[in-house]
């Protein structure tokens, strides 16, 4: 490990803090092997001590025990090793595992690297959205708060300019005395001429109040509207199974699929992918769908449900969106930090689906996203052959 002396004991010892953690053991019987051996042989012994086995690949974990084993102590030197990480981390959850199960791996990674991201600015840390999410659910689901330090990324701060504005008052008030420091007519028309100036602000402010209200209320309306119009989590997305695939009766473009998607029933869809894939092609293979668009005939047979696909530029290769190996038929689409409930039946009305389609694309290694927030299961992202492909 790339530490001095002092820094590797305390790295070693929060390794086998989160370790003992992640096993239910006591970390105080391992406190006295810390200084005499290195990450690998805490991990065995460890390992040994739980009377449990690896839970993964024995080369993988081992692999990240090299990754952990070389990080740079220097916050300034390990930036390459967490851009390394942040890009392994686009297309899945966490290190090894399935789906979001954390493994022992990603407990000795997290240990590792911990105080140095803590170290780094927040344009860094925006620089590195992969990390710090992984870092938040692993402290999370690993119950590590009371270990290390919450890990914030702090936003910077909006300064609305009404703030400039608010020195207007301050001429009024300046006007007001310099009139009342110009007294120089008599008292009655003094009083007269102040009762019309008064008139005439109240009518003058009584017609601004009127004007004001629907300026500032309106857009804030239409805005919050309009996001909710365009959200993802309107729509139903689930994984599903092609049971069976044969052509369409009386469409040479289209082809017609048996979907399992959980329900008691297969779900009958149409897609316009005769031109693409040949029926052999998908059945038995795992597909992302919306369910919750209104049923219809195409070319009179049924469809209750559309199979996402992406698509190059120029339309020439089309292909269905694929779950991971692992990921459950029926099981839903999660978009991180988007939580809403799915429309029942979208209404064609609204065109909702049209308006939400263009913000779903796949990045430059395949991971289908929205907005590039990853189309996530259990056990990792959707994903295609086609980078920076479109989807609908």
């Amino acid at each position: 490990m790339a530490t001095n002396g002092t820094s590797d004991i305390k790295r070693k010892q929060e390794i086998v803090s989160s370790l003992c953690k992640h096993f239910s053991l006591d970390p105080k019987a391992f406190s006295s092997q810390v200084p005499g051996n290195d990450i690998k042989t805490l991990y065995i012994n460890i390992l040994k001590s739980s009377g449990k086995e690896s839970s993964q690949n024995n080369d993988e974990v081992m692999k990240w025990i090299a990754f952990a084993d070389s990080f740079p102590g220097d916050s300034k030197a390990c930036y390459g090793g967490l851009n390394e990480l942040n890009t392994d981390l686009a297309k899945k959850s966490v290190l090894l595992g399935n789906g979001f199960t954390p493994s022992e791996a990603d407990v000795i990674v997290f240990s590792v690297i911990h105080s140095s991201v803590i170290a780094l600015s927040t344009p860094e840390k925006e620089k590195l959205p992969h990390v710090m999410r992984w870092m938040d659910y692993i402290q999370n689901s690993e119950d590590l708060g009371a270990h290390f330090e919450k890990i914030l990324l702090e936003k910077p701060v909006f300064e609305p300019q009404m703030a400039k504005a608010a020195a207007k008052p301050e001429v009024t008030s300046s006007a007001k005395g310099t009139v009342q420091n110009t007294k120089i007519a008599d008292k009655p028309d003094a009083e007269k001429n102040a009762k019309k100036s008064d008139s005439a602000d109240a009518k003058k402010k009584a017609k601004g109040d009127k004007e004001a209200v629907p300026e500032k209320k309106a857009p804030e309306k239409e805005a919050s509207d309009k996001d909710k119009e365009l959200s993802v989590s309107l729509l139903n997305i689930q994984v599903g199974l092609i049971r069976k695939a044969w052509k369409h009766p009386s469409a040479d473009s289209l082809l017609v699929e048996e979907i399992d998607v959980g329900e008691a029933k297969v779900r009958q869809v149409v897609s316009g992918l005769a031109k693409y894939c040949s029926p052999e092609d998908l059945t038995n293979c795992r597909v992302v769908l919306i369910t919750n668009v209104k049923p219809g005939k195409l070319r009179d047979v049924m469809s209750e449900g559309l199979v996402l696909c992406a698509s190059n530029e120029d339309h020439t290769k089309v292909e269905p969106l694929l779950p991971p190996e692992g990921a459950k038929p029926g099981e839903p689409i999660s978009f991180s930090g988007i939580d809403g409930k799915p429309e029942d039946v979208l209404n064609p009305k609204k065109k909702q689906l049209e308006k939400i389609t263009p913000n779903l694309f796949t990045d430059e290694k395949g991971v289908a996203t929205f907005k590039g927030i990853p189309f996530m299961t259990s056990a990792g992202p959707c994903t295609s052959s086609i980078p920076k492909a479109s989807i609908k």
